[in-house]
């Protein structure tokens, strides 16, 4: 399919000073307030669940796993095929967000259908917590945030005390959730490490900016033209000239890897893929939403980590 973005591109500098903007965060730690908008009530009724709706199905996994049973979470994009941009809620969603007493939404311009329902709606009784917020990331910054380990981290530890507050009455439980959260997305952060010493300073290639933030990450050397990146990611032509220099990379023999966002698909990015492959390129494709959409936030990013770690693996075995 063929999807437009409204966001611009960021560099590592960009990455760098928004890093630093949370420098107190732990690795799955934060502070920070998100919310304009505070919960009333001080407990919930013995046996009654929060009602959650998130977005995204990324931020819905791990809602989910932190509040356990004593949530219920509704994710409103899970298509794969579906652009949060351009997406359109349907009544059923409509009523999900307006009944919610917690809603998690991306922000940075990313899903501002789901701001805009909230907006509509007005309930005094609800918190909000919007992540691009929380990591006063604005909006045309990349919006990815959910492949950024540090930003993950402190929006995990958010949605924790979000639940806290809204139940106090279960705040142990919520404690016990939330250091087994800490402890299995540890290892992907283990994972992102690992691709680090191995291979940092590879350089390696993106279709567009959803790959910034891993890149950064994992230390890899990401030489796509940021103006090609930017114009697919805004779903614009991009600048002559960076297609010339893309395929140019892709053909010099210097690139291991392609990173190729299977739902930003168009003429110029499939005619940089194949380039890619008829230059012995490995291609590791990655998606914006979990898939599949019924495995965990970990199970998906692990899963794509290894793609890339196996495909730079066969890339320097080759050499």
């Amino acid at each position: 399919m063929e999807k437009t973005a409204k966001y611009g591109m960021i560099g590592l500098a960009a990455v760098v000073v928004a890093i630093a903007a949370i420098a107190g965060l732990a690795r799955y730690g934060g502070s920070g307030r998100t919310s304009n908008i505070t919960v009333s009530n001080s407990t919930l009724s013995a046996g009654k669940q929060i009602q959650i709706v998130a977005a995204e199905n990324f931020w819905g996994s791990l809602i989910q796993q932190l509040g356990g049973t004593h949530v219920n979470v509704t994710s409103i994009v899970t298509d794969p095929n579906a652009d949060p941009h351009e997406y359109e809620s349907g009544s059923a969603g409509a009523r999900a967000v307006a009944k919610a007493q917690l809603v998690i939404v991306n922000g940075a311009g990313y899903d501002d259908w789901a701001l805009k329902l909230m907006s509509a709606d007005n309930n005094p009784n609800q918190t909000v917590l919007n992540v691009a917020d929380l990591l006063r990331i604005p909006n045309g910054t990349n919006p990815h945030l959910w492949y950024n380990p540090v930003y993950v981290n402190a929006t995990v530890k958010q949605m924790y005390l979000d639940l806290v507050k809204i139940d106090p009455s279960n705040a142990s439980y919520y404690k016990q959730q939330y250091a087994t959260l800490n402890a299995s997305l540890a290892q992907v952060d283990g994972r992102m490490s690992e691709i680090g010493q191995q291979f940092a300073g590879i350089k390696v290639a993106s279709t567009e900016s959803i790959f910034v933030y891993l890149a950064n990450a994992t230390g890899l050397d990401l030489v796509s033209p940021p103006a090609f990146m930017n114009a697919v990611a805004e779903g614009v032509d991009p600048p002559a000239q960076s297609v010339v220099q893309f395929e140019n990379q892709l053909e010099s023999g210097n690139v291991s890897v392609l990173v190729y966002n299977e739902q930003t698909v168009n003429p110029l990015t499939q005619q940089m893929k194949q380039i890619a492959a008829q230059h012995n390129i490995t291609i590791v494709g990655v998606t914006e939403t979990i898939q599949p959409p019924d495995v965990t936030f970990q199970t998906w990013m692990n899963a794509e980590l290894l793609n890339l770690q196996n495909a730079l693996n066969a890339n320097t075995l080759g050499q």
